[in-house]
């Protein structure tokens, strides 16, 4: 008789392990909505130590837990941009891009932030509608709440989405709700909706444009190494150029006035410096290297982990405001009774702002890194070269024309525009074709482990390179389903936002 208490006890202890598993699996979901909960909540203790015995305590301290929460998800979404074609191009480990990112972002808060915010988000409220300071703070609140929902909501579905626009259709939603349609600045909305439409395209025009021209110059070049120690230097010391005045016009203006004079001077001595420095750079390293792509990308990835880090700090210091700037203007409603058009922001409500970011991109920011870096299209140091290059062309060259742009639509409009003209080169580019023809002319084509690695297009394999346009245009580069996610989301913010925000101040004023 056979005995069947070993079976049994087999199963039973197989049906443990998958619910030890399952439960493991579970667990490590919970584990940064749990130090994020934390967070929120320690925010909330401290705040209440500080103002406590102060009139409207309850009030400042629900507040900082918002001003948190939201700064979390500046974090959790922000942040991509910056870092994640870094990633997708293989210069940075998430690890790495992570870390880069919550410290550049924090000293760019910090230090940069600046002490003076306008407490209606691009003007585009009449403060004087607004019928009493208990309204005020509950627009604010309104305002702060649903624009960190929205943005939430954007990165649970993985879409990149400008947390500034969240915000003015957070207060506009509100404001509406507070004194009606005529307290509304209609010029004002009908330029942050005009770009919607500018800032990616000028993202991804300048994108492609650096990436013709890099193709053009050096990529498909016989010799490569060659081509990059003539033009490399130039468009490192153009990235300088670019930075250092992004820097002095957007990451520095609150620390020290600059005027246009002055922020070019910097620009184009940053520039000539870096030029001369990095002449003698290029030429040091790349001594000895092998004639292929491979050894291309090795030389780009220096700039692009420094572009990783001004651009993280750039962004600390401006859109840290987005959460500690209606925060700050609710402290100061609420303990001088009255609203005042700017308000200083106190230094523990920017630690609140700072931390929220660093701590929200290392607990939520991967998903979007990898979205941003490696899911819209596929991207090599070069490609991350020019989005990275482009952001900071883009936002200089529209603040001094006075375009409103969102750096999220810029950053993300210039990945779109790398992968879609890499569409359009691979099947339309006579230089490509001929530099293909003479490495096949060469013997080489038919090395195909060598051209998989030393291709341009490394999801292109060495027998796909001489397809028919058509045949190459059909396996398309970027992934339309993201792009349609990606626009969708950009469209909805400001209508999604301001009804949910409507919808709360309604609920605030019930309430209260």
């Amino acid at each position: 008789m056979p005995d069947t208490r070993k079976a049994t006890l087999d199963k039973d202890l197989e049906k443990l392990v998958r619910i030890e598993q399952a439960t493991n699996v579970v667990a490590r979901g919970l584990v940064a909505p749990g130090f994020g909960l934390l967070f929120l909540a320690l925010t909330a203790v401290v705040t209440a130590f500080y103002v406590s015995g102060e009139p409207g305590a309850v009030t400042i301290v629900a507040a900082a837990a918002i001003g948190a929460y939201m700064a979390l998800n500046i974090g959790a979404n922000d942040v991509a941009n910056n870092v994640g074609p870094a990633v997708g191009a293989r210069a940075l480990t998430l690890v790495g891009a992570l870390a880069i990112a919550a410290v550049f972002e924090a000293a760019g808060a910090l230090i940069a932030g600046g002490d003076v915010v306008d407490t209606i988000s691009k003007g585009i409220i009449d403060v004087d509608a607004v019928a009493s300071p208990s309204s005020f703070v509950r627009l604010m609140l309104a305002a702060l709440l649903s624009s960190a929902v929205w943005i939430n909501i954007a990165t649970w579905v993985g879409a990149p989405v400008s947390t500034t626009h969240s915000v003015v259709g957070g207060v506009l939603g509100a404001g509406i709700a507070a004194a009606g349609f005529a307290a509304v600045d209609w010029a004002v909305m009908s330029a942050i909706a005009a770009s919607w439409v500018i800032s990616p395209l000028l993202g991804g025009v300048i994108a492609a444009a650096f990436l013709a021209f890099i193709k053009s110059a050096i990529i498909y070049q016989d010799d490569k190494i060659g081509a990059a120690r003539r033009w490399l230097p130039p468009l490192i010391a153009v990235m300088a150029g670019t930075f250092a005045s992004y820097l002095a016009l957007k990451g520095l203006k609150k620390v020290i006035h600059l005027d246009a004079i002055s922020i070019i001077f910097i620009g184009c001595a940053s520039a000539l410096v870096v030029w001369s420095i990095a002449s003698g750079h290029v030429r040091r390293v790349s001594e000895g290297m092998e004639n292929r792509n491979q050894s291309l990308r090795r030389l780009f990835r220096g700039p692009l982990i420094f572009s990783a880090a001004l651009l993280s700090f750039a962004h600390g210091a401006n859109d840290v405001a987005n959460a500690v700037g209606p925060l700050a203007a609710i402290v100061s409603t609420v303990q001088q009774g009255n609203v005042a058009t700017e308000v200083g922001i106190p230094l523990w409500v920017m630690v609140i702002g700072a931390l929220g970011i660093s701590i929200g991109l290392v607990l939520f920011g991967p998903r979007l890194i990898r979205m941003v870096g490696e899911q819209i299209t596929r991207l090599n140091p070069m490609r991350a070269f020019c989005v990275a290059l482009s952001a900071a062309i883009t936002v200089i060259v529209a603040s001094w024309l006075g375009l409103p742009v969102s750096s999220t639509h810029v950053a993300v409009g210039a990945v779109f525009g790398v992968g879609f003209f890499r569409e359009w080169y691979t099947a339309n580019s006579k230089r490509r074709r001929r530099y293909l023809e003479r490495k096949a002319a060469n013997g080489r084509a038919s090395r195909k482990a060598r051209d998989r690695e030393d291709s341009d297009e490394p999801d292109e394999t060495a027998s796909d390179e001489l397809l028919s346009g058509v045949e190459v245009m059909r396996r398309r580069l970027v992934r339309r389903a993201h792009v349609t996610t990606i626009v969708t989301a950009w469209v909805t913010t400001v209508p999604a936002s301001a009804l949910l925000s409507a919808l709360i101040f309604y609920a605030l004023a019930i309430a209260y």
